[in-house]
């Protein structure tokens, strides 16, 4: 078998040649956690990977998978598991499906009325298109709705509420109008989707609509489908109501693994289902119900494109929306497959994206599926030359993503320990299309990611994707972004919040995560509607599937170069770096706090609100704050100076003994290096969702999928429960002298004196 690598190795070097989106450098390179000759054999491997990468596959199996919709619980869900897991094993993975019971509540009555002051009734329906081949699957097709919505039968006066967010309700409030009682109807964006009903019930509201504004990603933004990419007059977005900043997974099983025989909740009782109604609905179904509002006009940021004046309400619009479900439970598929390393196979790379769509899911979540698709046959083939890798190469395909990942979730509760135990990193994607790369995660990986975010060139410009991705920071970035493009050696990558499915990965088991994928140039409407179709993928997403490919590529080097390391490629200076400016911003945060109180205390004891009050526009004088008390950070200085030193220590022993470790050594220092992450975990979770652990990344209480870092300090301040941030500080110092103590632990075994 071996004899056969050169040959294989010299056909891959000649289609290089002949293709320039392969990628390997004419030189080699140094590698993180690799020796130079170790190195010129890992680039040798990932020149073989490259050649095997084929974008016709991609196409293939995108058209295959998104041939029908496969939502949760649909045959072609099922049928879709079974394809790929035909396919893993068709490559040469012990592969198996692993199946989960979770709730999947489908609408089974959905009414929404104007009833005043002009009846009218929406169609709550997206219309086909001729030049679409799969949007007019309506039987197999699930409604527009958001999941997890209650039961509701309920008839108010209507109340526009912008994004329908707290800084929303807070403008609301300023100019008299009171939203309890009321049904509100807000845009999507400005948040995760499922912070609009959470708010809008903590506020007294009865009933919640959300609709897609033509300025966000309708006309517009330019020619809507089938022109153009944007949203047409009838299209809406499916999606997740669940509380996921409380805890994702399944409802019914909080911390716990929802298998066949589970202890489970009401569903009348889950935390995480909403309080109020809401439905989704299409701008051309929220036109009349915003042309009837009237009252104050809305400020000239809410304002969107539709034809009419944006009032406020309440009323005279007056509306009835009634919505039934089915709460059944349904099955899962996960598909698991596995490549066991040769010398350290209890040590695992997951690999992961969901298989799960609202419909046809062709970019969502189909583009990165398909990249993981290629990925893994292209590693089968190196395997078939006699390579194998060091470590474990696990990937997975996950399923219920989409209601709350269910799948990913649940599978990782059910196996919480071993994950702990064994997997050294999670290389997560989901929807993928052209233009940028753009990566969060684990700033421990932050410099690996850089090495191979350098030797991946980008497919319309044939620079790497690094360079191109500075580029864009340099132009577009805001003016730190482009002080740290331009003077940090290494390019910062973002935090997690939450999304997909890394989430359980990261902040619940803390394992070290990455999420990867390419956007900024296939912009459209398409997003969870029946437009998320293999059509609509290649005339606007990535026709080519160039960069389907490229992710391959990148998401293949990342695998490899973590299976095959001769020391695990973590890092931690960068980490601290990053850590630090996060303690800058919280500190910076509550003096910036004070400043604006003081300054406002100041201006209602004056009584200027009033006199600068317009009669025609009036405005109340915002609330009286209590003034803000000076934190003591001395806990969060100390944790942080010695997480500086640990780091520093941690780099001068690998540059002191670049040699080769001794495999129990190795062992060792492997294991001490990707359960740091786990240092950064509390038992106790955060305040009010201990679910989540992690005390650096967690997605904001008020946010959804945006990133609160720090959070259990930052969302103290936030809300002005100072008694609760100074616990949290203490709580943060904490995990970070664990991580600290566990990086020293981790020099001491990497360095010469350890020999």
């Amino acid at each position: 078998m071996k004899k056969r690598y050169p040959v294989l190795l010299a056909a891959a070097l000649l289609a290089q040649a002949a293709a320039p989106a392969q990628t390997a450098p004419t030189e080699p390179k140094p590698l993180l956690g690799f020796t130079t000759a170790t190195a010129a054999t890992e680039y040798q491997h990932e020149s073989a990977f490259d050649a095997q990468l084929k974008a016709d596959n991609l196409r293939q199996w995108m058209k295959r998978l998104a041939a029908h919709p496969h939502h949760v619980g649909s045959p072609y869900d099922k049928a879709n598991a079974e394809f790929m897991a035909g396919l893993f094993k068709s490559w040469g993975y012990d592969t198996r499906i692993d199946v989960s019971y979770v709730l999947f509540p489908t609408p089974k009555l959905r009414v929404l009325e104007l009833v005043a002051p002009t009846p009218f009734t929406a169609s709550l329906a997206e219309k086909p298109v001729a030049e679409d081949a799969t949007s007019g699957q309506t039987s197999e097709q699930l409604p527009t709705y958001n999941c997890f919505s209650k039961d509701g039968d309920v008839t108010a006066e209507l109340v526009f509420v912008n994004y329908g967010i707290p800084k929303d309700y807070e403008e609301l409030e300023r100019r008299g109008i009171d939203v309890k009682g009321k049904i509100v109807i807000a845009k999507y964006g400005g948040s995760w989707r499922g912070i609009k009903p959470k708010v809008a019930a903590e506020k007294g509201a009865i009933g919640c609509l959300i609709y897609s504004d033509p300025k966000d990603d309708g006309y517009a933004q330019g020619d809507v489908y089938p022109k153009g990419p944007f949203k047409p007059e009838t299209g809406a977005q499916r999606g997740s109501v669940l509380d996921m900043p409380t805890y994702p997974g399944d409802p019914l099983t909080p911390g716990y693994g929802s298998t066949k025989n589970a202890k489970r909740l009401d569903y009348r009782q889950a935390p995480t289902l909403t309080q109020i109604p809401v439905l989704p609905i299409s701008y051309g179904d929220a036109l009349p119900l915003l042309s009837a509002l009237a009252g104050p006009m809305a400020p000239e940021p809410w304002r969107g494109a539709l034809p009419i004046s944006y009032h406020l309400g309440p009323g005279p619009a007056k509306v009835h929306l009634q919505l039934a479900f089915n709460w059944n439970t349904e099955p899962v598929y996960n598909v698991i497959a596995t490549l066991k390393g040769r010398q350290l196979p209890d040590e695992w790379i997951l690999r992961g994206n969901h298989h799960d769509g609202w419909v046809n899911g062709a970019s969502d979540p189909l583009s990165g599926m398909v990249a993981e698709l290629e990925e893994a046959r292209a590693i089968g083939e190196l395997v078939k030359t006699g390579w194998r890798p060091k470590r474990t190469i696990i990937f997975c395909a996950w399923d219920g993503e989409e209601p709350g990942l269910l799948g990913s979730t649940e599978w990782a509760e059910t196996n919480a320990k071993d994950l702990q135990k064994h997997v050294v990193a999670y290389l997560n994607t989901d929807n993928s299309d052209r233009g940028f790369v753009r990566v969060a995660g684990s700033h421990t990986l932050e410099k690996f990611f850089n090495e191979v975010g350098r030797d991946v060139l980008d497919p319309e410009t044939h620079i790497s994707i690094l360079e191109r991705r500075r580029a864009f920071d340099l132009v577009n970035g805001t003016a730190e972004v482009q002080k740290d493009a331009r003077e940090r050696p290494d390019l910062r990558i973002a935090a997690l919040g939450a999304g997909s499915d890394y989430s359980p990965y990261i902040q619940h088991l803390g394992i070290p995560s990455m999420n990867v994928g390419f956007g900024g140039e296939g912009e459209g409407g398409e997003y969870h509607s029946i437009y998320d179709s293999f059509d609509d993928f290649v005339r606007f997403k990535d026709p080519t599937f160039a960069y389907g490919v490229a992710l391959a590529q990148t998401m293949g080097r990342c695998a490899l170069r973590l299976a095959d390391a001769d020391v695990l490629p973590f890092e931690f200076q960068n980490l601290s770096n990053t850590v630090g400016k996060y303690g800058t911003e919280v500190k910076k945060l509550t003096d910036d706090m004070r400043t604006e109180t003081e300054r406002q205390t100041k201006l209602l004891a004056e009584k200027r609100y009033e006199a600068a009050s317009n009669p025609d526009h009036p405005l109340l004088p915002p609330k009286a704050q209590d003034a803000v008390p000076r934190l003591d950070f001395a806990p969060l200085d100390q944790a942080l100076l010695k997480l500086e030193q640990s780091a520093q220590a941690y780099a001068q022993a690998r540059k002191a003994n670049a040699t080769p470790l001794a495999a129990s050594r190795q062992k060792a220092l492997d294991q001490l290096l990707y359960q740091a992450e786990q240092q950064l975990l509390s038992a106790e979770g955060l305040p009010r969702r201990p679910w989540y652990r992690h005390q650096l990344y967690a997605p904001g209480f008020y946010t959804g999928y945006g990133v609160k870092t720090m959070p259990g300090i930052r969302e103290a301040i936030e809300e002005r429960k100072w008694p609760e941030a100074t616990e949290q500080i203490k709580r943060t110092a904490a995990a970070l002298e664990r991580l600290a103590g566990q990086v020293n632990r981790a020099a001491a075994v990497a360095g010469p004196a350890a020999l």
